[in-house]
């Protein structure tokens, strides 16, 4: 099943309007909150924009345009919208003296203008981004997995509170979580792309961590892009679930252990990229001035989507859409905002 513009058959909400505000309300308490227990988190405050040419911004596969605009008290120099704070956190680690064990995590509101718009895709983005002081010795494919593990078990015990208040909404999520790397997706399905081995894979066991996302694989090909500055490619990967509504592996989660200093030469090396290492955040990366961490975004919409068994991400969340697929979509039940 290709994603996209997708109408499911015979499709009506689970939840009415006012109901559905009421649960997004609920679930976004309940998930941060345990969210924030589980890894140890603490609250921060975030930017919805900083300045260009920083390197602070996330550069997404490198081709996305961020939203900018110039500044009158600043001489007319100019910020950018950003895209995910993947580098925010980690200054906002050292600048806030987060001990090792600890972490912070924020409200990330972001406006991505070159997104496709489907089912699962809007121009606005608003997740949880978290970040987590660790060790050199915790930089292992383990320690990555327990804390999969331990995300994972907050969304599904975020699903039985929902289930708890809305028992019209049965749970989908399998108790545990697979783990399997791109490589061996690449070998168990070699003719199928990425896309499709991702389907693949969710549909037989429900929920998913994929390892191993930016860099190349066996074929020269990569799975997904990452950009090569925050994540180490090799211990990174992304969380999904099978959706039964749009019949789609769901990605909820994209996370991983952020690059060292010998990782992010070797990384911006491999992207061509090596000038980024005169930017400010590469600049305190080098010089010793940034913890080691872990860190991701969780998907506030997409979470509230999966959990109310919603078809379009425009249910949740209030966006642009083209004039034709607002009247589509309205034609067969799926009223965006």
């Amino acid at each position: 099943m290709p994603r996209g513009f997708f109408i499911p058959k015979g499709y009506h909400p689970v939840l009415d309007l006012h109901t559905t505000e009421q649960a997004i309300m609920r679930i976004k308490d309940f998930f941060q909150l345990n969210l924030a227990l589980e890894l140890d988190l603490k609250r921060m405050t975030a930017p919805i924009f900083v300045l260009k040419g920083t390197g602070v911004n996330d550069d997404l596969n490198g081709i996305e345009r961020p939203v900018a605009f110039k500044i009158r008290h600043l001489h007319d120099q100019e910020a950018e919208v950003v895209h995910s704070l993947a580098k925010w956190k980690r200054m906002a680690l050292a600048d806030y003296s987060i001990p090792v064990g600890s972490g912070i995590y924020t409200d990330m509101n972001a406006i991505r203008a070159d997104e496709t718009l489907d089912n699962l895709h809007s121009l606005y983005v608003d997740q949880w981004d978290w970040e987590k002081v660790i060790t050199a010795e915790q930089r292992t494919l383990a320690y990555l997995q327990r804390t999969v593990e331990t995300i994972y078990d907050v969304i599904r015990r975020t699903e039985l509170y929902v289930y708890y208040e809305y028992p019209v909404l049965k749970p989908i999520l399998p108790e545990k979580i697979t783990f399997i790397h791109s490589e061996e997706l690449l070998k168990r399905y070699p003719t199928l792309t990425p896309q499709e081995r991702e389907d693949a894979i969710v549909r037989e066991h429900r929920a998913v961590f994929i390892i191993g996302i930016g860099g190349n694989l066996a074929d020269g090909t990569r799975h997904d892009g990452r950009a090569p500055d925050y994540d180490d490619w090799t211990l990174n990967g992304d969380i999904f679930v099978w959706n039964p509504v749009t019949e789609c592996a769901f990605e909820l989660s994209s996370m991983g252990i952020r690059v060292d200093k010998g990782v992010l030469k070797k990384q911006l090396g491999l992207s061509g990229q090596e000038h980024r290492l005169n930017l400010k955040f590469h600049q305190r990366l080098m010089n010793d001035e940034l913890p080691l961490s872990i860190g991701g975004g969780i998907g506030q919409s997409r979470l509230c989507m999966l959990y109310l068994h919603k078809a379009h991400i425009g249910e949740i969340q209030a966006s642009i859409w083209p004039e034709e697929m607002i009247a589509e979509f309205k034609r067969n039940n799926i009223v965006l905002l």
